[in-house]
């Protein structure tokens, strides 16, 4: 594969990823990932639950899990009324970011140094 495929791959995986990088790049939902992680509970938890953990609002909480379900990190599971959110184990989104970041790497590492150092 040459080097214009390699930059067009990126491009489009950094277009696949653009949702999970926005979902990544904010504090609370940061905040929010380390708390379910944290939580170790592989069954999945609730808003109210993790609201009480942090200092966010079940809205806020709310808010932020629809976010990162939308990007494919979190999944969602419903009993009776109650939901349930839990990391996606497929991790597709991510294995997508990650890929295309082990490709930009080697895209990068190829390219001539031009700091001026020798």
């Amino acid at each position: 594969m040459d080097e214009k495929e390699k930059i067009a791959l990126v491009a489009e995986g950094i277009g696949r990823s653009r949702k999970l990088l926005v979902a990544l790049g904010d504090e609370s939902r940061q905040h929010l990932i380390l708390e379910m992680m944290k939580m170790g509970n592989c069954s999945g938890v609730r808003v109210a639950d993790v609201a009480d953990r942090t200092n966010l609002s079940r809205p806020a909480v709310s808010h932020h899990f629809q976010i990162m379900k939308d990007a494919g990190l979190l999944k969602a599971r419903k009993e009776g009324t109650k939901i349930y959110y839990y990391f996606d184990p497929d991790m597709g989104s991510m294995q997508t970011l990650i890929r295309t970041l082990q490709l930009a790497i080697e895209i990068t590492q190829g390219l001539p140094d031009r700091s001026g150092q020798q």
